[in-house]
């Protein structure tokens, strides 16, 4: 990047400035009280995204049948809301008011309230009050988490269950409150099989959208998922939408949840976050949700009576956290490189910006950089995004693979019919270049040759226009 040259920075956005994002961030697990939230309220409106993804806590919000003190969640909504934040609620999990079993298990995590009358009454009556209370402050809801895994689903997952339980949620939901959208899934996506047997159950007739969770290092799959995922909902109805609800990966290579065990650390973590997210955004989903939004314990296979079942930490935060004895994260909230990398990028999406092909075109030239020829791996990802205010923007990375494989190449492209004001925008960073004009020739008006541009194992932008501000 020494070759280039430093023309600004991304400005910050705090979320009060941004009316409209498809980028969102995880403020899960709240129902167990494993962070302090008054402490991350500021770090996440300054981060500019707008959608913010919290779990209801039926367990946590009744504690005597019949009696829901909200006062917990009032906190949380009312705080996200007055930051300019979009909070969306997941309903999950069990109550052991209702269930033997939920005693037991910590959080009553993937105990669901099917096994008879009065657990079915109990769960329809609570989401009965939470879309009253909630009425004309949330209007997204999600039906559970994850049912597709045994944790999530009283250890026997079973598609037609969920389906009519998701169902009957929504029919509660609208009845409440008749402008309340449904999501449906939060699948952990392992079973396209799954899916749409639960939306045959009567899951498809009912919800508006569906959402999944993907964790994997390897982001090229994504458009796969969502073109999938999208045309089956719509097998059911012609208006489903597709929502990507949790999406990460650890900061530490001896963290416990999804993608344990993998050669970890800060740097790869702001690189699986930039590729999935921009992926992301390349596809039809809504909006887009990174877990999470600090360090926290996973807390989904715990006993009741076992501290240690639960005390799972987990590195999946852009900001990091310490830990008491009871594996709540302490200290002061830090951000990690991921932070602002989520930050630079939800500054160059904020408001609206849809994905588009643009008349840009890879190259092969020599390469005095490289003391050879430019990239011309397979692996090469290049996704368009275009502003109604003209401007473009056309991302590029090698997506090598991120537990072994760096990349530090050169590539080269021709592009017309766009813009001008040329720039170079590293979202890591934050920093804006101009390029020399060693590498941008102008072959006439909106007409330009790229010579050589770094390429990198995470998105870079060439943008055409104000697209940054």
């Amino acid at each position: 990047m020494e070759r280039l040259i430093q023309d600004g920075r991304i400005k910050a956005r705090h979320s009060t400035e941004v009316g409209q994002s498809r980028i969102g961030i995880g403020f899960e697990k709240l129902d167990r009280g494993v962070f302090d939230p008054d402490k991350a309220y500021d770090r996440v409106a300054e981060l500019g995204v707008k959608w913010v993804r919290i779990q209801s806590g039926w367990a946590r919000t009744e504690k005597v049948k019949g009696e829901y003190d909200f006062a917990w969640l009032d906190a949380v909504v009312d705080n996200l809301l007055q930051r300019g934040l979009k909070p969306w609620l997941c309903l999950c999990y069990g109550n052991s008011l209702y269930d033997e079993e939920a005693k037991k298990i910590f959080g009553a995590v993937g105990i669901p309230p099917i096994y008879n009358e009065e657990d079915q009454r109990g769960w329809e009556n609570y989401v009965t009050a939470v879309a009253r209370h909630f009425a004309g402050r949330i209007t997204w809801y999600e039906v559970w988490n994850e049912p597709d895994l045994e944790y999530s689903w009283n250890h026997q997952v079973n598609a037609a269950q969920y389906g009519q339980f998701a169902s009957a949620t929504a029919k509660a939901l609208r009845k409440a409150d008749p402008e309340a959208r449904v999501i449906g899934g939060a699948f952990a996506m392992r079973n396209l099989h799954y899916a749409d047997e639960a939306l045959l159950a009567g899951m498809g007739g009912a919800v508006d959208a569906l959402s999944y969770h993907e964790y994997t290092p390897d982001e090229t799959r994504i458009p796969e998922t969502v073109r999938t995922l999208g045309a089956l909902g719509r097998c059911y109805n012609p208006g489903m939408k597709v929502v990507q609800g949790e999406s990460g990966s650890q900061s530490r290579s001896d963290g416990a949840g999804a993608l344990a065990g993998g050669s970890w650390n800060e740097t790869k973590q702001a690189k699986q976050l930039l590729r999935h997210t921009v992926m992301d955004l390349s596809t039809e989903v809504l909006f887009t949700s990174y877990f999470s939004c600090m360090d926290m314990i996973e807390a989904l296979n715990g006993k009741v009576d076992d501290k240690a079942s639960y005390l799972d930490y987990g590195y999946f935060g852009v900001l990091s956290a310490d830990f008491d004895e009871d594996g709540r994260s302490v200290g002061t909230y830090t951000p990690k490189p991921s932070y602002y990398a989520l930050r630079n990028l939800a500054s160059m999406f904020a408001e609206e910006v849809y994905a588009a092909e643009l008349p840009v075109k890879k190259e092969c030239l020599e390469s005095r950089r490289i003391f050879g020829m430019d990239c011309t791996d397979p692996s090469i990802v290049t996704r368009g995004f275009r502003k109604p205010n003209g401007s473009a923007a056309y991302a590029y990375w090698n997506a090598t693979n991120l537990m072994t494989t760096t990349c530090e190449s050169t590539l080269s492209f021709q592009s017309a019919g766009l813009p001008g004001k040329v720039r170079l925008v590293d979202p890591m960073t934050g920093m804006i270049y101009r390029l020399p004009e060693s590498m941008c020739e102008s072959h006439g008006e909106y007409r330009w040759q790229f010579k050589n541009l770094p390429l990198l194992d995470y998105p870079l932008f060439l943008t055409f226009g104000d697209f940054c501000g």
